[in-house]
């Protein structure tokens, strides 16, 4: 598949993404590329797309525990508590991969980044797709990400597949990234949930 991007609606974004595509959707926060989890052909086009380099990690965006369980090793008792207080919302949770996710995911750590977005499009999307969806920001590697689809680059919308146009997302801070081990969460990225209610809401 080659752009330039058609307008998509839902039901035409969702089979876009399990023939293989790659989409650009809104978050509860700015836009995001989307692709499904499973489709290697899908995850290289997408890091071309944004000009990623190579071995950085690929958070993914879940409509529910279900599609959370086919990506992670599981939630433990403290990455449970996280997600009952913050998902559905900003808050991505870096937990054990399941075994043979894609290194194209996990970029060779074992873990993968996930969260329920608070945003209820970006949800239906995932539920429509059959699966988890790559949630990493809309723009060329280094710029800034984009609040709306008019502000998608033309050079990102001439090698991706089609755009899910739902309007502007709120922008603000990104989502806040937080690592679960063994001595407790860990703050890897500063974002929309306080630090401070992730750490209360640990206790």
């Amino acid at each position: 598949m080659t752009g330039p991007a058609a307008r998509l609606d839902l039901a035409g974004a969702a089979a876009l993404l399990r023939a293989g595509g790659v989409v650009a959707y809104a978050t509860e926060t700015f836009y995001g590329l989307g692709a499904l989890w499973n489709r290697e052909d899908a995850l290289r086009r997408l890091a071309d797309a944004k000009l990623r380099p190579a071995g950085k990690p690929l958070p993914l965006l879940a409509a529910d525990r279900e599609q959370v369980a086919e990506v992670t090793a599981g939630l433990d008792a403290l990455a449970e508590r996280l997600a009952a207080r913050f998902w559905p919302g900003p808050l991505t949770l870096v937990l054990p991969a399941a075994p043979g996710l894609s290194p194209a995911i996990t970029a060779g750590t074992g873990t993968v980044g996930i969260r329920i977005p608070g945003w209820a499009p970006a949800r239906a999307l995932a539920a429509a797709a059959g699966g988890a969806l790559v949630s990493t920001s809309a723009n060329l590697s280094g710029g800034p990400p984009p609040a709306s689809a008019a502000d998608l680059a033309p050079e990102l919308l001439a090698r991706i597949d089609g755009v899910l146009d739902t309007g502007p997302a709120a922008g603000g801070l990104p989502s806040t990234v937080v690592r679960i081990g063994p001595d407790g969460p860990e703050l890897l990225r500063a974002g929309a949930v306080a630090w401070e209610a992730v750490r209360a809401a640990a206790r």
